[in-house]
């Protein structure tokens, strides 16, 4: 869908619209709804319609891409807001706390404290979201359910970081309304507003459930080039 800022300024338009009837349909708390326009794998020309579009908001899943592509962009944009929505490797944390704005992939209490040590030592605070697996699948990444409110305890009291919310990718070829839903119970049980739930096939259900940040990527830029 990308190629000109005006087919990028199209293709947030829809999104927006669909964002904005399905809160107001559903009547999610939220009273607005954040887009990550998830650019992994695409090129800063890609991308540069959409931030000549006014998107400023964007997800990368690999410290390495990000490092080499959004130096030079953020220089030209330099109010853009990186989220890191991959895994994350205890060795690059020093690189992501550099490059990235929001970590919403924290999952394991050797990277929290490894994280928090790294904030420090730069002297950042950047707000986490804490990724659980919702779906309790063995190949995928994040806290186990049963595991995720004291997590998120220890996270805030022992590391003394920043935790904004929790985010989840539910299982492939299953509803996603329930998983977002016990998302979304297990947030109010940890005292945390922030919920990163919904991609390109299913946010206006996270919105439903209560969705703050959506994290959308073929809808807006199409195909992706590789696997990534």
């Amino acid at each position: 869908m990308a190629g000109s800022a005006a087919n990028a300024q199209t293709a947030l338009d829809y999104i927006h619209s669909r964002m904005e009837k399905a809160r107001r349909r559903f009547g999610a708390p939220p009273e607005a709804v954040e887009l990550v326009a998830v650019s992994k794998t695409f090129d800063a020309d890609a991308i540069m319609p959409f931030l000549a579009a006014g998107q400023r908001c964007f997800g990368e899943n690999r410290v390495q891409e990000t490092k080499d592509k959004w130096p030079a962009l953020r220089a030209l944009y330099p109010d853009v807001e990186l989220h890191l929505i991959g895994p994350l490797q205890t060795n690059k944390a020093r690189e992501a706390v550099a490059l990235f704005d929001v970590i919403e992939s924290l999952d394991r209490d050797r990277l929290a404290g490894i994280l928090a040590e790294e904030m420090r030592r730069a002297d950042k605070r950047l707000p986490c979201f804490i990724q659980v697996n919702i779906g309790g699948e063995a190949q995928k990444a994040g806290i186990a359910i049963s595991e995720a409110v004291d997590f998120v305890n220890r996270c805030r009291d022992m590391h003394g970081l920043d935790i904004a919310g929790l985010m989840c990718i539910p299982p492939d070829g299953q509803p996603a309304g329930p998983y977002f839903a016990q998302l979304a119970q297990l947030a109010d049980a940890a005292g945390l507003s922030g919920l990163s739930m919904g991609m390109s096939g299913d946010f206006e259900t996270a919105i439903a459930m209560g969705a703050t940040h959506i994290r959308v990527g073929s809808a807006l830029f199409g195909h992706r080039p590789s696997a990534g």
